[in-house]
């Protein structure tokens, strides 16, 4: 019986000097694990543009690996695969160079060269690799590359039509080294300022600003990373975030004092506002706010300069928005608002920044919340606790029955048959939270207690 030839062993997926399926198998991991491990390094900045060009650099050098090690080892030679690590090691170069300003150029050019790469890529493998195993292995990833590809343009189109279709009302102003955006509505005093809820942005108040608007001064904004806001290098915990807002008031010649009216999470940075600038708070509006965490001392600030893994994690994550994951999922959100409101939800909702700074958000709860529990008394300053009557926690009425203690001026509401998102998102249910707060400013401007 004669032994196999050097061909017949490469169908099978072996050859005579060594195993092609090992090879690719073996350099697919490597590339995965280095540009994991590159992206992570305390040298590279925690940026998205940045932690991606780093991510891109160890694709690169498995790609790289897999021409020279399959020519070395192997009689089935992948020379083809400098070119997916030249492709890649140089945008990975350019990322990491000059970060964001790369990207609206790149967002343009990488996907359909990266489909025409594939494409060419699977005739190489089809020609060259005879390998079974080594054809499992690289299809799913060449599959992957040409969906990226495919997402890619669908996000650089997607994000063209947003800016035509949603230019920025309002204004910027810079705060703390980056700009966040402000639109002010209205006329008379108190003036309101609204805080949304968690990922969300100024859109999402769409029923109720513009209501809350015929009666007085009413300023949304957005915070930073949504919206038309910048993203910021500083942790957006409660404390910051009520710290920027305050600066913003004040670079806007908004005077006060205000009457604060925060959904959700916003009601941990409402809170905090109130707590750091008592001054400056005339009424307070809890819409099913978040409860803060009392008993708890708030942990110290994170230097700019320690190692933050689940900011990079965040970073890294919120990469996914540049082949147009988060603007597939934002398609089936913010559905009960207005449509032009809706699609400015759904723009922001779709950006790198928007995904990182929402992840963001949901990392510093904990931090959030204990700063929040630092408002312990408003004295008799009219406070109105909205809570929605259905989906909550059981004991989530007990919670907001405690923050309405925080006041001796209080009307505590439960909207029967309204959930949690639709005391903002929801025409009818919304129209409870702008009474809310038209109730509270007629309180503020007769100095009369609210009606019960």
């Amino acid at each position: 019986m004669h032994g196999k030839s050097g061909s017949e062993l490469a169908a099978d997926g072996g050859d005579p000097r060594g195993h092609i399926g090992r090879v690719t198998a073996g350099s697919l991991v490597a590339g995965l694990l280095g540009g994991l491990l590159l992206a992570f390094i305390p040298v590279v900045p925690a940026q998205e543009p940045r932690m991606t060009g780093a991510l891109l650099c160890g694709f690169a050098l498995g790609w790289a690996m897999l021409a020279v090690f399959s020519v070395r080892f192997t009689d089935q030679p992948q020379r083809w695969a400098l070119v997916p690590s030249v492709f890649m090691g140089v945008g990975g170069l350019l990322l990491l160079a000059f970060g964001s300003w790369t990207t609206g150029v790149l967002s343009w050019v990488w996907p359909p060269v990266l489909l025409a790469m594939v494409a060419w890529m699977v005739v190489r493998v089809r020609r060259d690799l005879h390998s079974r195993s080594g054809r499992v292995l690289l299809y799913p990833v060449l599959v992957v590359l040409a969906l990226a590809a495919v997402g890619g343009v669908y996000q650089a189109l997607g994000a063209a039509a947003d800016a035509r279709a949603y230019p920025m009302p309002g204004q910027l102003l810079a705060v703390d080294g980056h700009r966040l955006h402000l639109q002010c509505t209205g006329s008379g005093s108190p003036t309101v300022v609204v805080q949304p809820g968690g990922g969300e942005m100024s859109s999402n108040w769409a029923w109720i600003a513009p209501a809350v608007a015929r009666t007085t001064r009413v300023c949304v904004y957005d915070r930073a990373g949504r919206g038309w806001s910048e993203p910021a290098d500083t942790a957006q915990d409660a404390e910051q975030i009520s710290a920027d807002l305050h600066t913003l008031l004040q670079r806007a010649n908004v005077p006060g004092p205000y009457v604060v009216a925060g959904h959700s999470f916003g009601g941990l940075y409402t809170l905090t506002f109130a707590a750091r600038y008592p001054d400056d708070v005339a009424g307070m509006v809890l819409v099913d706010s978040t409860a803060p965490t009392p008993g708890a001392t708030p942990t110290a600030p994170r230097s700019a300069s320690s190692y933050d893994v689940l900011g990079r994690a965040s970073a890294l994550l919120s990469g996914s928005a540049r082949v147009g994951l988060s603007r597939l999922y934002a398609t089936t959100e913010a559905g009960t608002l207005p449509p032009r409101s809706r699609g400015q939800v759904r723009a922001s909702m779709a950006t790198p920044e928007g995904v990182r700074s929402t992840i963001d958000e949901y990392i510093q709860a904990g931090a959030s919340a204990r700063e929040a529990a630092s408002l312990t008394d408003l004295a008799a300053t009219p406070l109105v606790v909205l809570t929605a009557g259905v989906g909550s926690a059981p004991d989530w009425s007990t919670k907001q029955d405690r923050l309405a203690t925080l006041s001796t001026n209080t009307s505590h509401r439960t909207v029967e048959g309204a959930a949690h998102a639709e005391l903002v998102a929801n025409e009818a249910d919304a129209a409870n939270t702008t009474q809310a707060i038209l109730d509270v400013v007629a309180a503020v401007r007769s100095n009369q207690p609210l009606a019960r």
